[in-house]
């Protein structure tokens, strides 16, 4: 049993759920300031990006199951344990190399909160209110992206970007302390058998041979590659090729965060009556329509910020309808797997998301139009997943 209020218990997720996103926008105003301080370009500090996010979706392909053996809330604990040591040597690295190791290390701690959160949400609600509660949490999570560029920005411009990781290193602490007094385990049927290796393989082939997990897990790629463009490019657009202090870029990048929290919020209020199937339908088809106009507009010329700024704001809104669903979906049919069932779907989505951000990361430089043909592509991947889904 979990023995703190139910309010409590979401705001803890929440804190949770936040350490992905933190861990990734909090220093996007900083990405131009690491590439001249350790001599390297847009690709190369591209590279802590990518290589996190890989880091990011292996680590899940092990928290989940762990969780699943030996329950939520030891592998959190030893997750921001982790994540907090890896943190501190980014504090003090003084290479690319050395920064983009301590990074992947840092996705490791980190996958534990955004994975076993979500876990602990499917152990509490079961599926019929965990579309709606992810939707809520999602809805909180996302002034973690909203907030963390404004202040990253001001940190950077005020201490430089080290500063920024510090601060990290100071939630890594806090969450740590919140976890261990106020957390008791949720996983009521710890499975003895789920970190064996033939057990493992065998719940990731059930998993995929079901039409519906793979339909909202390819759903959720879509999306989640098309806003990792979006995070992964943006400090490059909007500072590099708009003109933008880190102040501007975080404040440019919050406004788009906002239409991911009303499509969030618009989930959350609409889920039961319309149902997360038809949520995504709408999200897939405004995404699509969304990321081809801002495909087309990089290639009309000439460039204006408003011409990245709006369309890529009906994106975001149509990611926020989108992934609380499909995970809604993905985790529904499996109680006892759910903590497999999230890494498995966070592993798939958190690859492409990285080969996404490799992608704008080599042509970002060269202006908005990689950043475009990413996020359409991803937008329209998602719309092909779901017209193939059975949750059509």
């Amino acid at each position: 049993m979990v023995g703190i209020p139910s309010a409590a218990l979401a705001v803890l997720v929440v804190a949770l759920t936040s350490l992905g996103p933190l861990s990734t926008d909090f220093y996007l105003p900083a990405l131009p300031a690491i590439a001249r301080a350790l001599h390297t370009d847009s690709a190369g500090v591209q590279l802590t990006l990518s290589v996190y996010l890989l880091g990011f979706g292996a680590g899940q392909l092990l928290v989940g199951p762990l969780s699943d053996r030996f329950g939520r809330r030891p592998v959190m604990l030893w997750g921001m344990l982790v994540f907090l040591l890896s943190t501190l040597a980014c504090v003090f690295a003084e290479s690319l190399a050395v920064l983009v190791g301590a990074r992947l290390l840092q996705a490791f701690g980190a996958c534990a909160g955004p994975v076993l959160g979500r876990a602990v949400v499917r152990d509490l609600y079961g599926p019929a209110e965990s579309a709606r509660m992810l939707s809520h949490v999602s809805t909180a999570t996302a002034l973690a992206p909203l907030l963390a560029p404004l202040l990253g920005g001001w940190l950077t411009a005020a201490w430089g970007w080290r500063a920024t990781f510090v601060a990290l290193a100071v939630y890594a602490v806090l969450l740590m302390l919140a976890v261990a007094m106020l957390l008791r385990e949720t996983n009521r049927h710890p499975d003895a058998d789920a970190m064996r290796p033939g057990r493992m393989l065998a719940n990731y082939r059930t998993l995929l041979a079901d039409p519906a997990y793979r339909g909202a897990l390819l759903i959720g790629c879509g999306a989640f590659a098309a806003l990792f463009a979006f995070i992964s490019g943006s400090p490059f657009v909007f500072i590099e090729h708009f003109g933008l202090s880190p102040q501007q870029m975080g404040l440019a990048f919050g406004l788009n965060v906002t239409g991911f929290m009303i499509g969030t919020t618009l989930s959350a209020r609409h889920s039961r009556r319309l149902g997360p199937a038809r949520l995504i339908r709408y999200g897939v088809w405004i995404g699509a329509a969304c990321g081809v106009l801002l495909a087309a507009l990089a290639y009309a010329g000439p460039q204006h910020l408003a011409a990245v700024m709006l369309p890529m704001w009906g994106v975001t809104a149509a990611i926020g309808l989108i992934l609380p669903n499909a995970t809604a979906l993905g985790l529904a049919g499996y109680p006892r797997m759910a903590g497999a069932a999230a890494s498995l779907m966070g592993f798939v989505q958190m690859g492409l998301g990285a080969g996404a951000g490799m992608l704008v990361g080599h042509g970002v430089q060269h202006g908005t139009a990689a950043l475009g043909l990413t996020v359409a592509a991803g937008m329209l991947f998602a719309l092909a997943a779901w017209s193939r889904s059975p949750a059509r």
